[in-house]
């Protein structure tokens, strides 16, 4: 496994425990998932995807991130703290849509495919 990789793990088991026991505002609710992490090749940079149970509208998604990114010291130097690595990661939040993409993408394909099959049954039934 590559270096960034093996960092990006890390973040990511960080951040989620620094969101579930350290982070005291408010604003970040109980229910944020970190979905993913990318690591730049040179370790300066952490991307980390965000989900909440809790945002709901796109004004509850931006001002989760807006809160996270505010708080992107404390999170490098909590980070900081629990490594041994030269340098910490600089950390970006972005919202994961990804998590309420899914089941709509899967209701789609479902339908297409219940499509296909409806339209093989009648093409079969013609020859």
């Amino acid at each position: 496994m590559s270096r960034d990789l093996r960092v990006a793990d890390f973040v990511r088991d960080e951040v989620a425990r620094i969101l579930q026991r350290d982070m005291r505002d408010p604003r970040v609710g109980s229910f944020v998932s970190v979905n993913d992490v990318k690591v730049s090749k040179d370790l300066s940079y952490a991307e980390i995807y965000v989900s909440s149970l809790q945002a709901e509208t796109d004004e509850d998604k931006s001002e989760l991130i807006a809160v996270l990114n505010k708080a992107a010291g404390f999170f490098r130097s909590e980070l900081a703290k629990r490594h041994t690595m030269r340098t910490t990661p600089r950390t970006r939040f972005h919202y994961d849509e990804l998590v309420e993409r899914g089941p709509r993408i899967e209701k789609l394909i479902g339908q297409a495919v219940s499509q296909d099959e409806s339209r093989g049954t009648s093409n079969d039934e013609e020859d």
